[in-house]
């Protein structure tokens, strides 16, 4: 049972991830470039904590000064991977599977902005679509998480908010594993205006929201999954 449960354990850590690369205008940054990485790929799962708009706290994040110009009316990719140092083969465990999610707001200082409060809108989302989950389509796409970036939104720094959220344990409330990382984000070619209904984070989540309480092994290819947070911003 003791063997049992050290299996258990280390097939749940391998299970982490982090988004740990960004790549725009046709651009691959390298690792951590204009990211807040931790070092440790563990989840967020108080929902409540400040550690839900960036990570840190529990999984302390790596400052970083580069800010990464993206053109309006593109699509992004947030590469996942399981730590640092694995590649396209090693993203994350297929067991944890549940929804991806994107979120930009707009800041004065990306680099110093804590992502902390509101000015948050989605902009990417997918959840569960005929037996197939949104991480489970980053997961054989290498870890690739598409993210496409407004046209009508105004030309400045941004923080761009990537992320997975794992449902294999979302049974009882807090036991939702999420996963996010900030990039700093310099976006040009807008034009337009932040949208008026945004969120905060904390505060865009309940513990009882029915995308982060959930038997995910109940359900059947036809079911439906209300992915949590608002509706993603369209032009």
């Amino acid at each position: 049972m003791k063997a049992l449960s050290l299996l258990a354990a280390a097939g749940a850590v391998s299970a982490h991830t982090i988004f740990v690369q960004l790549e725009a205008d046709g651009t691959r940054y390298p690792v951590s470039y204009g990211i807040r990485d931790p070092t440790y790929d563990g989840p967020i799962t108080d929902v409540t904590s400040n550690d839900v708009a960036c990570n840190g706290g529990p999984n302390p994040t790596t400052p970083s000064s580069d800010v990464i110009t993206v053109t309006a009316g593109t699509t992004v990719k947030a590469i996942w991977r399981h730590t640092l140092q694995s590649g396209p083969d090693d993203v994350m465990d297929a067991s944890h599977k549940g929804p991806t999610l994107a979120y930009i707001k707009k800041v004065g200082d990306a680099t110093k902005d804590s992502g902390v409060g509101g000015g948050w809108f989605k902009i990417q989302e997918d959840g569960y679509n005929n037996g197939q989950w949104g991480t489970s389509t980053v997961i054989s796409n290498g870890g690739e998480h598409y993210i496409d970036i407004p046209a009508c939104i105004p030309e400045g720094q941004y923080l761009l908010r990537a992320e997975m959220i794992a449902l294999h344990a979302a049974g009882s409330p807090g036991g939702a594993q999420l996963y996010m990382e900030c990039a700093q984000i310099n976006i040009v070619g807008g034009s337009g205006s932040v949208p008026s209904s945004t969120v905060s984070f904390p505060g865009a989540y309940s513990p009882n929201d029915p995308g982060l309480l959930i038997n995910i092994y109940s359900m059947s290819p036809s079911s439906s999954y209300t992915i949590p947070g608002p509706p993603v911003f369209k032009c």
